[in-house]
């Protein structure tokens, strides 16, 4: 490892060591969706709440096969039957609706011939005793853990939490994050550009990324010129935000303001410089209550970093039991180099069901990072790698 570079393992670590979860608090079903549950959820109900038919037919005893019986009633879902079955008696019974006491099987409609109150059997009939019934409790019973702490609210998730009886759910505050932009030559999105400037792409490809991956509250505080006095202001309007995310000027030139700036405003920094390729001048620390990421400029560093440590760090703050992306085996559709003293992140497409490298690998090039669906990890003093090895994939889109 490179001297002064911090590898990726202990810098992530270093990073969720900042700070704990959010608070939590109770949130209505429709608020709480992709949200990390605060506490363990237990059901206030059990599920079903009683025996079911799960088939339209004809509610019977089985010790009565093959029949015939006296209909004597009928049972609808939502309602309890206020009759029994005695022997010798059917009940006609809808899907959803409650088992007659008394009656232990249910023949489907298919089976059955009806006229008035006879009916007999008109085919092979219920298997065995209890056939076509969804037994009480079979889902859950009242008092079960159903949701863990930890745990994602997930679309399930939330259906499981209103059958069990809640309209709201113990969850995470949502993180906010604030982005600030630095840089002369950047100019807002849309605007012309002359000679060198760019427009800045950082910031609304981070707030994309957060949007589509977790739950959060971001503010863009626009470009800050590379100034300290602007950048200290940027710094001080940010300070509310659980997370002051900076792309740029963290780096050691004479126009590199953030880290000088968040030192003067009182920021404790962890670490600076990481052991990974895009991404090695990544800063981390403490500002107050809030955490402050500062991201490389390149774009594809500013995404690749965002990945392994702003996402995680929105999970952790989030109350995620397990915050990191994982990756997966796939072999290679084609060769790799070897690596050097840094972890590498290769911008790959899929071919079939093999991952293969893009042929550009700039660090500002963003329209290979769009037409990437994955990163290939690469250990550091990784040897050359070959068509059909076996590598380690992070999937992207």
């Amino acid at each position: 490892m490179a001297a002064g570079l911090i590898p990726l393992a202990e810098a992530q670590r270093r990073l969720l060591a900042l700070a704990a979860p959010l608070a939590g608090e109770l949130a209505p079903l429709d608020q709480a969706a992709g949200r990390w549950i605060a506490r363990d959820v237990a059901a206030r109900r059990t599920q079903p709440a009683a025996d079911l038919s799960i088939m339209d037919g004809y509610a019977i005893r089985f010790a009565d096969m093959p029949g015939p019986w006296r209909v004597v009633g009928e049972s609808a879902a939502g309602s309890l039957p206020g009759f029994a079955i005695q022997a010798g008696e059917a009940a006609r019974i809808f899907t959803g609706a409650p088992i007659p006491t008394g009656a232990d099987t249910v023949l489907v409609q298919e089976e059955a011939a009806r006229e008035g109150d006879r009916m007999a059997l008109n085919g092979e009939g219920p298997p065995h005793a209890g056939a076509h019934i969804r037994r009480k409790g079979a889902d859950f019973g009242e008092g079960a853990i159903l949701l863990h702490r930890g745990g994602r609210a997930s679309p399930a998730a939330i259906g499981l939490a209103a059958a069990a009886g809640h309209g709201a759910l113990p969850v995470r505050r949502r993180p906010r994050v604030a982005l600030i932009s630095t840089g002369d030559e950047l100019v807002p999105p849309g605007a012309p550009t002359s000679g060198s400037q760019l427009p800045s792409s950082n910031a609304p490809m981070l707030a994309a990324l957060i949007a589509a991956s977790v739950p959060a509250e971001v503010e863009d505080h626009g470009i800050v010129p590379d100034d300290p006095d602007a950048t200290a202001a940027a710094i001080a309007a940010a300070r509310h935000a659980d997370i002051i995310v900076t792309t740029g000027g963290a780096s050691v030139g004479d126009r590199d303001f953030v880290r000088p700036a968040l030192i003067a405003a009182g920021a404790a920094i962890d670490f600076w410089r990481i052991a990974v390729k895009p991404g090695k001048p990544l800063m981390a620390g403490r500002l107050g209550d809030g955490i402050v990421l500062g991201l490389p400029g390149n774009p594809v560093s500013a995404y690749v970093t965002a990945r392994l440590f702003l996402l995680p760090l929105i999970r952790h703050l989030g109350g995620a039991a397990d915050p990191f992306d994982r990756a997966v085996a796939m072999r290679l559709a084609g060769p790799l180099p070897a690596t050097g003293n840094r972890m590498e992140f290769l911008r790959g497409c899929r071919a079939g069901a093999r991952a293969r490298a893009l042929p550009v690998q700039d660090s500002a090039g963003l329209s290979g990072l769009a037409d990437a669906d994955l990163l290939i990890v690469r250990p550091a003093y990784a040897p050359p790698a070959h068509v059909g090895d076996i590598a380690r994939i992070l999937t992207i889109a």
